[in-house]
């Protein structure tokens, strides 16, 4: 028993001497977890470099972009090909994606020779051979009768600018034939297959293996977003945004990045942790002084490296007694097969005497365990810098997702990861320590090159098809040039029914008188009170109007209008409209004060003179008795009688519209129309007196408020209108009514979206054909979304962060088109405004007989302010359907208030003015 105890602490001494001597040798090559995470801020940089266009000419990784824009969602089926060309034989295969609910994949493929003088000769018989290997495998599966898209794995450096195109960049690997560098390899082989007239394929990605072994996980895994590559070669690919890009247009979605790390240090970013022996290997190479970070990682090198430090140890005497094989002095001798052997757990130190046996040496005990240290630290220094360029790109990709947790897999392929038995395990616990922050799945891929390049392909045609699908929904709402015009037509033709005696009755552009018959100049002074009332609040403002410099200072208070007396009587509601101005002038401290009045009263009203307004319908959740039918300004009036405490003059009731006009005209003489693009629509403008025959004399002008939102009522625009148009419609409170306010006003923007939203994923074009009960939901995409998903400076994740407060949860394609939908309806509803200003502007101009007219519109409402596109469209739209009138756009501030008081300021100056005559 003591015997055995003894030759025990013997072993573990002996084992414990030979492996501090081991360590004392390779102390460079320990790398701590400071330097560690060193090289992994370094990666960090260099990714950077290469992803900006002014410093990717010159950076060592680099960062090139595959035009791989998303990853499998599982509703992907199909046949598809695939071709691996890349090795001393090329594959090509068959691969059968069904969907049934479930993830399946079925493979057939076979293998063929490439003969050494295909590989060595001209390019064009080389694909001209791929070709006709492709033409065999298909009249042996039977498949020459079929249409089949085609995935091409081109394990070579290539310059993409899409998907199906790719411009070799070098040979490597032995291949060398001519004529082929610098040359688009997809259009080589497409045409090499063209003369097999009875085959029908399309090549529609070329990928690199490390895609393809991310594509093949993430079908299994949808987290999977990076690939890696540890084998004979060593590389990683992952899915960056594209506003990061730089070489690519567009900001919109993500794209696959092939790193090519194996470069990082190709610019001397590594020298400090080189050791001799790796220079030594560097100046022995193929490729001296390129791929630095392949030679310290990849299955090609570990074996040579084991090489080159046991041949030193033996000439320093701290190996084999100091004696030295030939086969230790010979290039290739160890390989990477014979590292994973020596560090096998149980057999590794039989392994290790029987490959240096092997080598023409003599091991002792101790010269055994001194080798299989020397494999253990050459391997998981590998395993260290492998993990902190790979904790570089998830770090990058938590920091994308502005998250604080990431959790995402990667899918690795590769002989060393596959057949080392340490090294998977060292790699998963080196990154879970560089990156706490990440939760990461590593997952092995089964066949990535050729499969991965199907996946591709089956992804690539998935979007195609779902893309024809979409645009055709989106094509309804893009209006032609000719479109246009034909609504500016029938919109001119509209105003003019609403202006004349005979049709008026039957308008929909109802063309109401509203008794402005001027516009400030300048001269309007005074105190004067103004009332807005228009929706849930009610305001008074005190606004004085001083002469001469244009200057207007307003006090104003709101109040709440309660539900019940929103919808009680009409003498409750008009008595709390009264206590209200009491109480403002209570607190302005104008009780007893006499002061003219403008009322701003933003329901449909017509009108017999300017402070005669009888009311048409209630609207926006009014429903107060009596009022119908009835003059407001006249149930003003008795309201304040029966308070009995003040006296007011009602000069003016008006529409918030043509307050607009009114703010805008008080700073620009120019200005003769106001719109308003809100909530709802609607514009008036200066028509001439004889053209209006529903009111007496010819002389002047007078405001005529369009209410132009009817526009269409009669089906003249049934044309334009989509089944979501219909929709919107039909669930609306008024339906057949307003329908071209339906079509242009923030009140319904919102709830166009949603319908096509719904119908896409009934199509099972978005959120993974899952409607959730939110989206279900009339009037919850509210416009004010819009404007913030078009807005140019959220990016995508922001987008998704806004659906999911709508309960959708999206992928970042989803969110592409959810974008796409928005500008659809919202571009429409801008030109279609367009078209109807263009109307206005063109009659202004020929009623006054003008070559070429200048005029101001004054504008209001959220959707112009807010929206990021919506003034810009719009005012392109006047421009090209009205290129001889100069139309200039003013903001207007408050014209329901400072609007109501300067129309009653015009009024009096106008009474004063009649008086004097």
């Amino acid at each position: 028993m003591f015997a055995v105890h003894l030759m025990a602490f013997y072993f573990s001494k002996l084992k414990e001497d030979q492996i501090k001597k081991v360590d004392r040798f390779l102390y460079h090559m320990r790398l701590s977890d400071d330097t560690l995470l060193d090289i992994m801020r370094r990666f960090r940089a260099e990714m950077e470099k290469g992803l900006a266009k002014d410093t990717n000419p010159t950076a060592a990784v680099k960062m090139l972009p595959t035009f791989v824009r998303a990853i499998p969602d599982g509703s992907e089926n199909g046949e598809f090909l695939s071709l691996d060309l890349g090795g001393s034989k090329f594959r090509v295969l068959k691969v059968q994606v069904a969907e049934e609910g479930k993830r399946h994949v079925q493979m057939e493929s076979q293998f063929y020779p490439m003969p050494n003088e295909i590989i060595r000769g001209n390019g064009t018989e080389l694909f001209e051979y791929v070709a006709d290997c492709l033409a065999d495998f298909m009249k042996t599966k039977d498949l020459k009768h079929k249409k089949l898209p085609l995935g091409l794995t081109f394990s070579f450096p290539c310059r993409q600018t899409k998907l199906e195109e790719g411009v070799l960049l070098s040979w490597t690997k032995k291949f060398k034939a001519r004529g082929v560098q610098d040359t688009d390899v997809v259009s080589r082989l497409t045409k090499a297959m063209r003369r097999h007239k009875d085959m029908d394929v399309d090549i529609l990605a070329l990928v690199n293996d490390t895609v393809g072994t991310m594509m093949t996980c993430a079908y299994d895994d949808p987290y999977c977003e990076v690939g890696v590559i540890i084998g004979t070669g060593t590389n990683a690919c992952y899915m960056e945004d594209m506003s990061n890009i730089d070489l690519v247009e567009g900001d919109e979605g993500r794209m696959c990045i092939n790193t090519e790390w194996g470069a990082f240090g190709d610019d001397g970013a590594l020298e400090d942790i080189r050791t001799e022996f790796d220079r030594e290997l560097d100046l022995g190479s193929l490729n001296p002084g390129k791929q630095m970070f392949e030679k310290m990682i990849s299955g090609l090198y570990l074996g040579e490296l084991v090489r080159l430090i046991l041949l030193k140890m033996a000439k320093a005497g701290l190996l084999f007694g100091g004696e030295k094989s030939s086969a230790l002095h010979t290039k290739g001798k160890i390989e990477t097969r014979h590292v994973a052997a020596m560090e096998k757990y149980k057999e590794g130190l039989a392994n290790t005497r029987e490959i240096l046996v092997d080598l023409g040496l003599e091991p002792s005990e101790a010269d055994c365990i001194a080798v299989q240290h020397v494999c253990t630290i050459v391997s998981f220094r590998s395993a260290n810098l492998c993990a902190a360029a790979l904790a570089a790109i998830l770090t990058r990709l938590r920091e994308n997702k502005k998250v604080e947790r990431l959790r995402t897999t990667v899918g690795v392929d590769g002989t060393l990861y596959k057949i080392h038995p340490q090294y998977p395990k060292r790699l998963h616990k080196v990154v879970r320590k560089l990156v706490p922050s990440c939760d990461v799945r590593f997952l092995l891929s089964e066949s990535g090159s050729t499969k991965g390049a199907a996946m591709v392909t089956a992804v690539a045609s998935r979007v195609q098809a779902q893309r024809k699908q979409i645009d055709k929904v989106l094509a309804l709402f893009r209006l032609t040039r000719e479109q246009l015009v034909d609504v500016q037509a029938k919109m001119r033709a509209e105003l003019e029914y609403g202006l004349k005696k005979k049709s008026h009755g039957l308008a929909t552009v109802r063309m109401l008188p509203t008794y402005v018959c001027g516009l400030p100049d300048g001269t309007e002074k005074g105190k004067f009170l103004a009332l807005d009332l228009g929706g849930t609040n009610f305001r008074v403002l005190l606004v004085k109007i001083r002469s001469g410099r244009r200057s207007v200072r307003m006090y104003n208070k709101i109040f709440a209008i309660p539900l019940e007396i929103m919808q009680g009587t009409g003498e409750e509601l008009f008595d709390h409209i009264v206590q209200c101005i009491a109480d403002f002038l209570d607190y302005m401290g104008l009780k007893g004060a006499s002061l003219p009045l403008g009322f701003t009263f933003s329901f449909p009203c017509r009108q017999t003179s300017i402070d005669k307004g009888t009311l048409i319908g209630w609207t926006k959740g009014f429903k107060a008795t009596d009022c119908e039918g009835e003059d407001v300004v006249d149930m003003l009036r008795e309201a304040i009688k029966r308070r009995n405490e003040f006296d007011l003059d009602i000069v003016a009731v008006v529409n918030d519209t043509v307050g607009t006009m009114m703010t805008c005209g008080y700073e620009d003489p120019n200005c003769e129309i106001g719109l308003i693009a809100g909530t709802g629509s609607n514009m008036c403008y200066m028509e001439d007196m004889r053209n209006i025959e529903m009111v007496e004399g010819d002389e002047g002008k007078m405001c005529i408020n369009t209410e132009w939102g009817g526009f269409g009522d009669n089906g003249c625009i049934d044309d334009i209108r989509t089944r979501y148009d219909t929709e919107v419609d039909e669930g609306s409170l008024n339906p057949g009514k307003q329908r071209y306010e339906k079509m242009t006003s923030g009140m319904y923007l919102g709830e166009i979206v949603r319908q096509i939203l719904i119908d896409l994923t009934k199509q099972g074009l978005l959120f993974r054909g899952q409607i959730s009960e939110r989206l279900r939901t009339r009037g919850i995409f509210e416009t004010k979304f819009l404007s913030q998903i078009e807005s140019d400076r959220l990016a995508l994740l922001q987008v998704r962060t806004i659906l999911q407060q709508l309960g959708l949860d999206s992928t970042c394609e989803d969110s592409i088109v959810v974008k796409e939908v928005c500008g659809a309806v919202s571009r429409r509803a801008a030109q279609l405004c367009g078209a109807g200003l263009a109307a206005i502007v063109e009659k202004r101009r020929e009623d006054q007989g003008l070559e070429h007219l200048r005029i101001t519109v004054g504008v209001d409402g959220t959707l112009y302010k807010l929206h990021p596109h919506f003034s810009r469209i719009l005012q392109e739209t006047v421009k090209e359907l009205a290129p001889r009138c100069d139309v200039t756009f003013m903001l207007s501030e408050d014209g329901s208030g400072k609007g109501a008081a300067l129309i009653t300021a015009v009024a009096k100056r106008l009474q004063q003015a009649q008086k004097e005559n």
